[in-house]
């Protein structure tokens, strides 16, 4: 069987349906090279991205690719794989692989809101908000090894729209992010549910997979960064070494910014 960049970049798409909730065009589809079995994607044509005031029209499928581009190099596998297509149902756009989610949801998600007085003691609190029903409640999220790791990959893509709802959690454990359209900006946009960690030191193995990712990314003749040059703007290209150049130098998650550091809504 073909692996999974291959189905996605050269097999045929069936449309199955549309994520109708999503901001963007977003529909489920079926991949398949000729009588093998079909992978389950999402694709997401450029023709159906909404126009944004701060990011170029036509641009968020590159990002999308761009930013799984990083987390593959960095070796954390966060980001499903996901490829650009010319030849889409609906023209140009970006496939990514489907991540199938347990039938039965947890009893706390990984990002959630809890009452202000029975906050667990193993979650990182973000903020304190009132609810509809004038109550109380503290915006949390898990604490553990992957997540710190999603939080770090979004200070590197200068991830804009980080909400609960765009991490998801397999049955068997495993942690992925997904909708990166909005990230890899040259300006300052991190905006995202997972601050537990500002301030706080990086894990040194995190850290050296980030110090490896500067010297390929500013090595002209790089395979890496020739891949991301199709994706990204010169200066975009240099807004992200200075990222990981400024990570790797102070060894420290960023802290909020005063304005606006967490996505409306947050999930």
């Amino acid at each position: 069987m073909a692996d999974v960049e291959t189905i996605l970049r050269e097999g045929d798409i069936e449309i199955l349906g549309r994520v109708v909730h999503a901001s963007n065009a977003t529909l489920v589809c079926e991949a398949r090279i000729g009588d093998g079995d079909p992978l389950r994607c999402v694709y997401k044509p450029i023709r159906g991205e909404a126009p944004l005031w701060d990011f170029p029209d036509g641009t968020l499928a590159d990002r999308e690719v761009a930013s799984y581009e990083i987390s593959r190099a960095l070796g954390w596998g966060l980001i499903p794989e996901t490829v650009r297509r010319a030849d889409g149902p609906l023209g140009p756009g970006m496939v990514q692989r489907w991540i199938d989610l347990p039938e039965q949801e947890s009893e706390v998600d990984v990002v959630d809101l809890v009452p202000a007085d029975a906050v667990p003691g193993d979650v990182k609190a973000i903020l304190r908000a009132v609810d509809a029903a004038d109550r109380e409640v503290v915006l949390v999220h898990a604490i553990n090894d992957r997540l710190r790791q999603l939080a770090v990959l979004d200070v590197i893509i200068n991830n804009a729209d980080r909400k609960g709802g765009h991490i998801l959690v397999t049955a068997d454990g495993e942690t992925f992010g997904i909708d990166h359209g909005i990230c890899l900006h040259t300006d300052d946009k991190l905006r995202t549910v997972l601050w537990g960690w500002a301030g706080e030191s990086i894990p040194a193995d995190l850290l050296r997979d980030v110090e490896r990712l500067t010297q390929e990314l500013t090595d002209p003749t790089d395979p890496l960064r020739e891949r991301l040059a199709t994706h990204l703007t010169a200066d975009e290209l240099e807004a992200l070494v200075l990222r990981c150049a400024i990570l790797v130098e102070t060894g420290t998650m960023p802290e909020p910014p005063l304005h606006r550091p967490i996505p409306w809504p947050p999930f």
